[in-house]
């Protein structure tokens, strides 16, 4: 049964992450990974502050060791791939997102232990590195990565707009799956005493979080990021992978201190749920997020802006191209001089080099349409770009 629910977990976890990163614009993708602004700041929030924090919560309220020790690998696992979901329903940059969670997915393999080797041993003497389950977590990985690099390639691909709304609703359909799914798993451990706990527990659990939150969108509004993309690494610092931590705490402890360090990843993941879902209902109507703050929370959480302003801004777009040369057109005039017409020569001279995105080739014909209609669509102003001059 074990070894079931893990598949059935990690099948519902690929076609989460293969829908969001399948929804992504290849070329918006390709921007996104030139983004190293934006990245090393989300880094540096993920694998720096949100440890830090909670380190010092550990620290400051003196929480008992099986706490401390379940909150510290909390708060230095990496971002759950249930971010991409979060930045999906409520239209923050989830080309941005995608790109966080394969890199920090990639450097939890170094940073993880690492950060867990110097707040444990500091805070409690603890060794917990050789309590990880790096079977379990490489796995996790294989099906990341995999997950994100068919997803862009299906993207890049098929190029289509209709498509990325498909890959995003098969996302959301995992999402929503899985998160039933788990319920259900951690309903299913037996009494975990979870109401029975002092405030120090509830308090110090939920404090890492909301700082990191705070921490997250004052940084990010320092250094002038796009406001999806302040939303979007808010919500990649505080949104933990909690089963990193309930293995530990399977392999670490027994008895009143299993059932203590169970609770940790449990009501982490209950309160980042709640906070994270206030905030960015918060973000979405003080218009920091891609959807419009006057559409209706339900037509906000099942419609893709990521993808449908894309292709608005696409369509609004017009380019005019100019002869480089004069023998390129040839003009009659009348006897008092006036222009009676002008003939210009519309070949092309070059042709594009092809370019790619690591292994997966970024297409060059039209994208094909969506073929959706937008209640209400941002407003997107037409673009006169002037490709040569006479």
């Amino acid at each position: 049964m074990a070894i079931f629910n893990e598949i059935a977990g990690n099948v519902l976890l690929f076609f989460l992450v293969f829908g969001m990163s399948a929804t992504v614009d290849i070329y918006a993708m390709a921007a996104q990974i030139r983004n190293s602004k934006a990245i090393l700041m989300g880094v540096f929030l993920q694998f720096v502050i949100l440890p830090v924090c909670g380190f010092l919560v550990v620290k400051f309220l003196e929480l008992e060791r099986s706490m401390g020790i379940s909150l510290l690998v909390v708060t230095s696992s990496p971002g759950g791939s249930y971010s991409n979901w979060w930045c999906s329903m409520f239209n923050a940059d989830l080309a941005l997102s995608v790109t966080m969670t394969a890199i920090s997915t990639l450097l939890s393999v170094f940073l993880m232990p690492a950060n867990l080797l110097i707040y444990c041993k500091y805070a409690y003497d603890a060794d917990v590195v050789e309590s990880l389950d790096f079977n379990s977590l490489f796995i996790a990985l294989s099906v990341v990565i995999s997950a994100i690099g068919l997803g862009l390639f299906a993207s890049g691909k098929i190029h289509s707009y209709r498509f990325n709304i498909l890959a995003n609703k098969v996302g959301n359909y995992a999402g929503v799956a899985l998160v039933a799914f788990s319920a259900l798993m951690s309903n299913s451990g037996g009494d975990n005493h979870f109401w029975n706990h002092t405030w120090q527990f509830y308090v110090g659990v939920m404090l890492p979080c909301l700082a990191g939150l705070l921490i997250s969108n004052i940084l990010t509004s320092f250094i002038k990021l796009d406001k999806p993309e302040r939303v979007t690494l808010s919500v990649e610092c505080c949104y933990q992978n909690v089963g990193i931590a309930t293995s530990v705490a399977l392999t670490m402890f027994k008895g009143d201190e299993l059932a203590m360090a169970m609770s940790v990843p449990l009501y982490y993941g209950l309160i980042e749920a709640v906070i994270l879902g206030l905030y960015c209902t918060v973000a979405w109507k003080a218009n920091w997020t891609k959807a419009p703050s006057k559409v209706s929370f339900l037509t906000m959480l099942t419609t893709s802006y990521e993808v449908l302003i894309l292709e608005h801004s696409e369509l609004k777009a017009v380019e005019v191209s100019l002869p480089k040369h004069h023998k390129d057109y040839s003009e009659k005039v009348n006897m008092s001089g006036d222009t009676i017409y002008i003939k210009y020569s519309m070949e092309e001279e070059e042709e594009h080099n092809a370019m790619a995105l690591g292994c997966i080739p970024l297409p060059t014909h039209p994208k094909e349409a969506s073929g959706y209609q937008l209640p209400e669509v941002p407003g997107v102003e037409v673009t006169v770009v002037e490709t040569s001059e006479l």
